[in-house]
């Protein structure tokens, strides 16, 4: 992994709070003094306690990427465990996004109720578990469908580190492919490839400078990527913890790239196959889009999502605003005159049917006819 991720210890992982005492130590002495010393981070007191309980409680009631995108609130404090991407020209906002310790730690003993049980590795952000591994290789004769099996046959979802909303994903990988869970739960866990595909199809292409999921330290999982997903992809929707796969994160990233190089007028084609996520591919860029400059100067005024099946039209209207952490940036045209409408108010995103224009471009027509009376 590239420079900025930090070692953890053992000895450090709380398994009854799932948290990594040491760095969460470090990371509140380090961004919010005043408020690290009045929690007693540095003692094992009641104050302490009462505070990695809360922590814990609102993890578990809202979801671990809530929890970093908006923090906590206890007692007189407002506590911050992440600093996103700061905004251009705020100096205070670097620094403070400078101070995030991202952390890895291998073997850890996950559970508070059988303590000699580990995973391969733990990947934290401030003290607090994202992504858990199972990692196999060919000198163990073991693939990532191992690890997938242990995941579902070793690994209790009643730890609480396996609970809903506890870790934004469980990922199983060797050196041919990566699958990942976002909801273990014994055999029913639910693993999707987190892949590149090669020739059209599933898998990894040969990698002539390592292992063929190298992409997967060396691209996705370097502290600049993961503080992205962690900000526009990663998402909790009430118990469903939803993390994207690697053809939707790559096709996002892609477009916003060449819009942000080319500007506002070029045209694309995706192509996505049935059940590959299209309608959370098409959340996540739009949700992105509105927000995209290059300078002080903002690309587009607004977005409209255009499907031709009243199913995908609210299916989309759905995604959106679940995507969209701000709902009234979202508008859904019901009618052609909800289209008219929101079009006129210039609605940061809106939803709607490729049917409901033809009515749109009949009704501007006559407005220009009655014009033209006058």
């Amino acid at each position: 992994m590239e420079s900025g991720w930090l070692p953890g210890e053992n000895q450090d992982y709380n398994a009854a709070d799932c948290v990594d005492l040491a760095h969460l130590a470090a990371f509140l002495n380090g961004t919010q003094p005043e408020t690290a010393q009045a929690l007693h981070l540095d003692s094992s007191d009641n104050t302490r306690r009462q505070f990695l309980q809360r922590l814990h409680r609102q993890i578990q009631n809202r979801g671990i990427i809530d929890i970093l995108r908006n923090g906590i609130e206890h007692g007189a404090h407002s506590i911050r465990l992440f600093y996103g991407t700061p905004s251009l020209g705020n100096q205070q906002a670097a620094e403070l996004n400078t101070q995030n310790r991202f952390s890895v730690t291998r073997q850890i003993h996950y559970s508070a109720r059988n303590t000699g049980l580990s995973l391969d590795l733990v990947l934290f952000i401030n003290s607090l578990p994202i992504l858990t591994f199972e990692l196999k290789n060919n000198l163990t004769k073991q693939t990532v469908e191992d690890a997938v099996e242990q995941y579902r046959t070793s690994r209790d979802p009643r730890d609480d580190l396996f609970r809903p909303g506890r870790c934004a994903a469980h990922m199983a990988v060797d050196e041919y492919r990566v699958k990942f869970c976002t909801e273990p739960a014994g055999l029913k866990s639910l693993f999707l490839p987190f892949d590149q595909g090669h020739d059209g199809g599933a898998g990894n292409p040969p990698n002539p400078q390592g292992i063929r999921t190298d992409y997967l330290w060396q691209e996705t999982l370097t502290p600049g990527s993961f503080t992205d997903i962690i900000e526009n992809y990663a998402q909790q929707v009430g118990k469903k913890q939803i993390w994207p796969r690697y053809h939707q994160l790559e096709v996002v990233r892609q477009l916003l790239r060449d819009v942000s190089t080319h500007g506002a007028g070029r045209r694309y084609l995706i192509q996505h196959s049935a059940g590959s996520g299209k309608s959370n591919s098409i959340a996540w860029l739009a949700r992105q889009l509105i927000g995209l400059q290059t300078g002080a100067q903002t690309i587009f005024d607004s977005t409209i999502i255009v499907t031709d099946r009243r199913v995908l039209d609210s299916q989309i209207n759905e995604t959106v605003r679940q995507f969209t952490q701000v709902s009234s940036t979202v508008g859904h045209a019901e009618s052609s005159a909800d289209l008219r409408r929101l079009i006129t108010e210039g609605k940061r995103i809106t939803i709607t049917t490729v049917q409901k224009f033809p009515f749109i471009a009949e009704a501007r027509s006559q407005e220009h006819l009655v014009i033209n009376d006058n």
